[in-house]
């Protein structure tokens, strides 16, 4: 029997897409609650091994991407060369209004009026100076009019984009992306910073983002927030990065607003160190930071049989 060894855990785990790709999978992402990313590890390892790295960051820009880029590049010392944005003809409709039981159906007006959300993600990247490629990753219920109508808008904003059918076709269905980030690399328009300095007071960070970032007027805090504050920078924990946890539905930390809302503020609940990962954690709305897994999980399902086929994964 293999013995597994919890001092193996910090190896990062090598497995490969059904295709034969090379990918590493090391610690989890949970954008809205954690800093959205795999290890530092397992990025440096993959850039050792590779000419071109592709990482996620969990959820949108505002999540994910921005812990992304203000957090994890800056204690790896890694500068990005592009970003690519997903977009789904769904969510931009749901994000303009229509109701979700009904977004295989086509709504022009709905897609139209979600799209200024599409128009923040992209703006959100590029503040950290990166060129941005759209994915618009296809649903079937998608007409060919909506996917035009998000390709157009990418464009006009500047962005190179393409249609992603991955899901479908395997690697075949994401050559045109690949192509796209490819010219984008070629170009090398990069010129990545995070967007704030850590000697900045806790305050002074949490605002920046809310405003730069959520596109909010600022920030309101508890008292039981305003306490931890003061007592995080007077034992030296001011100068880190901050991680805001937040809803992944909305820019704002109300779920139930959608699009691309102004006007709004922030509310900080809490805030607490997390010492060891070397930054501080504010809870913003009404958010739970333990994430919620199905009662069941997928690889309850999946086996390999004797031959060596895996079964299950779908």
């Amino acid at each position: 029997a293999m013995t597994l060894l919890l001092k193996d855990a910090i190896r990062p785990n090598l497995v490969q897409t059904l295709e034969g790709g090379p990918a590493f999978v090391h610690a989890g992402p949970f954008g809205n609650i954690a800093h959205g990313c795999n290890s530092i590890l397992a990025t440096k390892t993959a850039l050792a091994l590779a000419d071109i790295v592709v990482t996620e960051a969990g959820f949108g820009s505002d999540l994910g991407a921005e812990k992304f880029l203000n957090i994890k590049c800056r204690f790896g010392g890694l500068k990005p060369d592009a970003a690519v944005v997903v977009a789904t003809v769904r969510a931009l409709k749901l994000n303009g209004g229509a109701d979700k039981k009904h977004l295989g159906t086509e709504n022009v007006g709905a897609l139209e009026r979600g799209l200024p959300n599409l128009d923040k993600h992209i703006e959100n990247v590029r503040q950290f100076g990166l060129p941005v490629v759209v994915a618009v990753n296809r649903f079937l219920t998608d007409t060919e009019r909506e996917l035009q109508i998000v390709a157009e808008r990418a464009r006009s904003s500047g962005a190179r984009v393409a249609l992603t059918e991955v899901w479908e076709k395997g690697g075949a269905g994401g050559e045109a992306l690949a192509r796209e980030v490819h010219a984008t690399l070629k170009e090398s328009k990069a010129r990545f910073a995070p967007l704030y300095d850590t000697a900045r007071p806790i305050k002074e960070k949490l605002d920046t983002i809310v405003r730069k970032v959520y596109g909010g007027d600022g920030v309101d805090y508890a008292a039981k927030a305003e306490r931890a504050i003061e007592y995080l920078e007077s034992i030296g924990l001011g100068g880190t990065p901050v991680c805001i946890a937040k809803t992944q539905y909305s820019l704002t930390d109300d779920p139930a607003k959608l699009g691309r809302p102004t006007g709004f503020r922030i509310t900080i609940n809490e805030v607490h160190p997390s010492a060891g990962a070397g930054f501080v954690v504010a809870q913003a709305g009404d958010i739970m930071t333990m994430p919620g897994l199905p009662k069941e999980p997928a690889a309850t399902r999946m086996s390999i049989q004797p031959d060596g086929q895996i079964v299950g994964l779908f």
